[in-house]
């Protein structure tokens, strides 16, 4: 230590040699997070280098060195509680398996468009302010001069109708994924 404060520009090289897997090992315990235990060893050894100076020699070299790693981990920890942060999942609830194109976004806004023509109007215009624009169903109702019960009942025979339409849509292995009235009926036995 005295060297480095000489200013040896190998001293301080071989101060972190001498003590790095110690001082990993307090950071690791510390943490538990390797991640985080090497930032926080990484601060620890730049406020070693900057505070060599200020070693006054009254505890040994590992004793200073250790104090300032659980200082920097501690540091990591008071920061990580005042900012929580949750990790993200790779894979989210509803997100794509595989990345999207524009062309394949703007073929399926073709596709759900035309669902909607389908629709008897007296659907489809409580399915669009509802589940596109976003409307409450009591705007909707006010809006369209009608009970939130038929927006209701409307948006629910509309949307069963463009789930069996847009079915190939949400599985495209499947050839049609929402049962219709007739695969619903238990078969009948033979005699």
């Amino acid at each position: 230590m005295a060297a480095h404060a000489a200013g040896d520009p190998q001293a301080f090289s071989e101060l972190v040699r001498r003590h790095r897997d110690r001082m990993w090992a307090v950071a690791l315990r510390t943490l538990r997070d390797p991640e985080e235990a090497a930032d926080a060893l990484q601060d620890a050894f730049i406020s070693a280098f900057r505070g060599a100076a200020n070693f006054r020699a009254e505890s040994q070299v590992t004793t200073w060195l250790h104090r300032i790693v659980v200082n920097a981990c501690l540091d990591r920890i008071r920061r990580r509680q005042a900012r929580p942060t949750v990790p993200l999942p790779e894979t989210g609830f509803n997100e794509p398996a595989t990345p999207r194109d524009s062309i394949s976004d703007r073929e399926t806004n073709l596709v759900v468009t035309a669902a909607l023509d389908q629709l008897p109007e007296d659907q489809r215009a409580p399915i669009v302010l509802v589940d596109v624009e976003g409307y409450s169903v009591s705007e909707t109702a006010k809006l369209l001069g009608i009970a939130e019960g038929t927006v209701k009942s409307r948006c629910a025979r509309g949307r069963a109708k463009l789930a069996k339409v847009l079915g190939h849509l949400r599985n495209p292995d499947a050839i049609a994924n929402v049962p219709t009235s007739e695969s619903k009926r238990s078969p009948r036995r033979e005699a």
